[in-house]
C-alpha cells in the first residue's frame, strides 16, 4: 500500500471530489476511518477547543501541535492533513513545522498567510503577510518537504479576501503566486458566493480548496464538484459539543434519572454499550 501521503496527493488529483472531515483529536478520526472516510483533517480550531479548551486564535504551540498529530496519526491508518495555522514563526520556523508534523506521521498540512498572531478565518481585522515573506515561507516548506518525504502535500491558504482592506482580486493574485512557488494545492478562505468562488477557481490551476461558511445559501457537494472543487471538509465535532451540552443541560436541570432516560434513546446506537470499545481495538486485545 502507497504511504499515507502519497494516497492524500491520489484523491486530491483524482479530478473529482473528496470529503475529509476536520478533527480535534484521535476519537474523531477513529469515528471518520470507521464510517469509510478516506482522509481526515487537524482543524486548529478543533485542536484549540477539545484539547486546550483555548479559542482558535493561534494560541497553539508547535510542540502541542505535533504531539496532537502523532497521538491522531497514530490511531488511524488513513492519510491525516493537518492545518498549522501560520507555520509559528518565519521562514525558519516553517522548516521545523513541517519537519515535525511529518515526523508525526501527518500525510499534508496547510499555512496561511496572516499576521501573526493570527485570527479565525471569519473574524473582522485580519492581516495578510507581504507577498514576499509569505512565499519564502511556502519555499520554505517544500524544501524542507523535499528533504523528507517528497509525496507529503503543501497546501497554500490565503485569507486575502477577508482581510483588512483585502479583495478577491488579491486572493487570486495570491493563489496564483503560491501555486507558481510549487505548492501541491491551494486554498481560498472566506470566498462571499458561489460566483467568486468560480471566479477564483477559473483564474487559479490545480487542487482547489475553500471554506463554504459564508456562501449562502450552502452550496451542496456536487455543486463544489462542478465548481472545481476537489475537498469538502465537514466538521463533525461541532455536533457531539452540542449534545454534550444538551445532555449536561438535562442532567443539572432534571437530575440524573432524565440524563439516563436521554442517554437510553441511544441504546441501539453503533457506538452504545461495547461498541466504543471494539472502535478502540478492544475484541484485538481480548484475542
Amino acid at each position: 500500500m502507497p504511504q499515507k501521503s502519497a494516497r492524500l496527493r491520489e484523491l486530491i488529483s483524482a479530478g473529482g471530489i473528496f470529503l475529509q472531515p476536520w478533527v480535534g483529536c484521535a476519537l474523531h478520526a477513529k469515528l471518520a476511518e470507521s464510517l469509510g472516510f478516506k482522509a481526515v483533517g487537524i482543524s486548529g480550531s478543533n485542536v484549540s477547543g477539545h484539547i486546550l479548551g483555548i479559542p482558535d486564535v493561534g494560541l497553539i504551540t508547535l510542540t502541542e501541535l505535533a504531539q496532537n498529530t502523532q497521538r491522531i496519526c497514530g490511531a488511524v491508518d488513513i492519510p491525516v492533513m493537518v492545518d498549522c495555522d501560520t507555520g509559528f514563526g518565519n521562514a525558519i520556523n516553517v522548516r521545523r513545522t513541517v519537519s515535525a508534523v511529518i515526523k508525526a506521521g501527518a500525510a499534508g498540512l496547510f499555512i496561511e498567510d496572516q499576521v501573526a498572531p493570527k485570527r479565525c478565518g471569519f473574524v473582522k481585522g485580519k492581516e495578510i503577510l507581504p507577498l514576499d515573506e509569505a512565499l519564502g515561507k511556502y519555499r520554505a516548506a517544500l524544501d524542507a518537504r523535499d528533504e523528507l518525504d517528497g509525496d507529503f502535500v503543501i497546501m497554500a491558504r490565503t485569507d486575502a479576501r477577508g482581510a483588512a482592506g483585502g479583495s478577491l482580486e488579491e486572493c487570486i493574485a495570491r493563489l496564483r503566486a503560491y501555486k507558481q512557488a510549487g505548492v501541491d494545492m491551494v486554498y481560498a478562505e472566506a470566498l462571499q458566493s458561489m460566483d467568486e468562488l468560480r471566479t477564483v477557481r477559473a483564474a487559479v490551476e490545480g487542487p482547489f480548496f475553500v471554506t463554504t461558511k459564508a456562501i449562502q445559501p450552502a452550496p451542496t457537494l456536487e455543486q463544489l464538484r462542478e465548481a472545481g472543487v476537489c475537498m469538502a471538509a465537514p466538521h463533525p465535532a461541532r455536533a457531539g459539543n452540542m449534545a454534550v451540552w444538551d445532555l449536561l443541560q438535562i442532567a443539572k436541570t432534571k437530575g440524573r434519572s432524565a440524563a439516563v432516560a436521554y442517554a437510553a434513546m441511544s441504546k441501539n446506537h453503533s457506538l452504545a454499550g461495547a461498541g466504543i470499545s471494539t472502535l478502540f481495538g478492544r475484541p484485538k486485545l481480548r484475542e
